[in-house]
């Protein structure tokens, strides 16, 4: 009976003593769990879930059932889903440099490998400083009696129509988007910039089969042409051998040297990325000013008071950038737009390594989504989250760090 006792002790004690020993040299790689939340079907995972209905629906239950991040299983990849300022910031501002932007391989051959979307790190930064000090004030405030003529031959090409307000403000915005990125150079070219951006858009979200007569084929056919157009440009100016104050001088002004190509896919990116976004910005404001009769009655006396300012000091009545600074109501009207409307519901990010957050693991090669929409739309981060109030901006709000625009 001792003996086996003996041999209990002796076994149980080696046991736990290699127990402890396994987990003192393991200490700090303590396996964390995954976040909360349903992976669904295999490979199909949660898809049909997500777009049988309206995603912001599907995102919103999501939030009221797991919290503020949660795991899911869409478009063939797993997911991480975060819908908290503080993870939002994680992401995209204080870790960045742990989570790259990534886009399905069909949408970087069209729109360009090289353009400042689909990369990180020194390349990405180069890119984005280029691309700020185009539309920075010193850059912007030239270019605004421009925009303004812009704004004004649109109005006059509308009276006595019924128009569509969003296609209406894609043109717009369009013109507007030429006028920064090419300068006068735009005039020679637009009518055949328009048609191959058309044709570029039909195509963006069909399936990327490229064989003559699918709607990708043509795209891919336009992004062609697009680049084709850009070469001319760019043998122009270096013709001329002028400096330009806009998107593409730029590029071309850039002491490290971008290649033609860069170049191209960078200006074919941005055009694109802008269209459309600030054309449903646009569209929305009109939709709640028209909503709202009070606050359409504030932001007409703003401007009205700016036209009478001008006419008592004997300015020309052309909108100047200083004008756009006596502006705080219709400032307040735009905030309150891209908050209620969130006009980017999400964005993708890719983990590149295991990353710890909240006690939970993201692991590498996940993606993670933060929830714009959900953030703006929290009862914990504003105040009657759903009703169309401009004056909250009264006051200065943050949104990752900085202050809401």
């Amino acid at each position: 009976m001792e003996f086996i006792c003996l041999c209990f002790f002796l076994t149980a004690a080696l046991i736990l003593s290699l127990n402890a020993i396994l987990k003192f040299f393991s200490f700090g790689q303590v396996k964390l769990p995954l976040p909360p939340g349903t992976m669904g079907w295999p490979y199909i995972g949660e898809t049909f879930q997500l777009y049988s209905q309206n995603p912001n629906v599907f995102f919103a239950s999501k939030v009221k059932k797991y919290g503020s991040i949660f795991k899911t299983h869409i478009l063939g990849c797993p997911c991480v889903m975060i819908s908290s300022p503080e993870a939002a910031k994680l992401v995209l501002v204080t870790k960045s440099n742990l989570f790259k932007p990534t886009f399905p391989a069909s949408k970087e051959r069209m729109l360009g490998k090289q353009a400042i979307f689909f990369h990180q790190g020194e390349y990405h930064a180069k890119l984005r400083k280029l691309v700020l000090r185009s539309f920075m004030p010193e850059s912007i405030k030239n270019i605004v009696p421009d925009i303004e003529s812009v704004a004004i031959s649109s109005l006059k090409s509308w009276e006595g129509k019924l128009i569509t307000t969003f296609q209406e403000m894609k043109t717009y915005t369009f013109n507007v988007a030429l006028l920064s990125i090419f300068g006068k150079d735009e005039v020679l070219y637009r009518e055949d910039l328009k048609r191959c951006y058309y044709n570029l858009e039909k195509g963006y979200n069909s399936m990327p089969i490229n064989i003559p007569g699918t709607l990708f084929y043509k795209a891919m056919k336009a992004r062609k042409e697009l680049a084709q157009i850009l070469a001319k440009i760019l043998s122009l100016r270096r013709q001329t051998k002028q400096d330009y104050n806009d998107l593409l001088g730029s590029f071309m002004c850039d002491l490290e040297g971008l290649t033609d190509e860069q170049i191209a896919d960078n200006i074919i990116g941005v055009i694109f990325a802008a269209r459309d976004t600030t054309a449903s910005v646009l569209t929305w404001i009109i939709k709640y000013l028209a909503e709202n009769p009070s606050v359409l009655q504030s932001v007409t006396e703003e401007q009205e008071a700016i036209i009478k300012s001008k006419e008592e000091s004997g300015e020309e009545k052309v909108l100047s950038w200083a004008d756009t600074k006596r502006m705080p109501i219709t400032t307040r009207v735009i905030q309150e737009t891209l908050r209620v409307a969130s006009i980017l519901s999400f964005t993708f990010r890719e983990a590149v390594q295991d990353v710890e957050f909240k006690g939970y693991l993201i692991p590498k090669g996940w993606k993670v989504l933060p929830l714009f929409r959900n953030i703006h739309h929290s009862p914990e981060n504003f105040t009657d989250p759903e009703k169309f109030d401009p004056s909250r901006f009264e006051v200065n709000l943050t949104f990752l760090g900085h202050r809401f625009h």
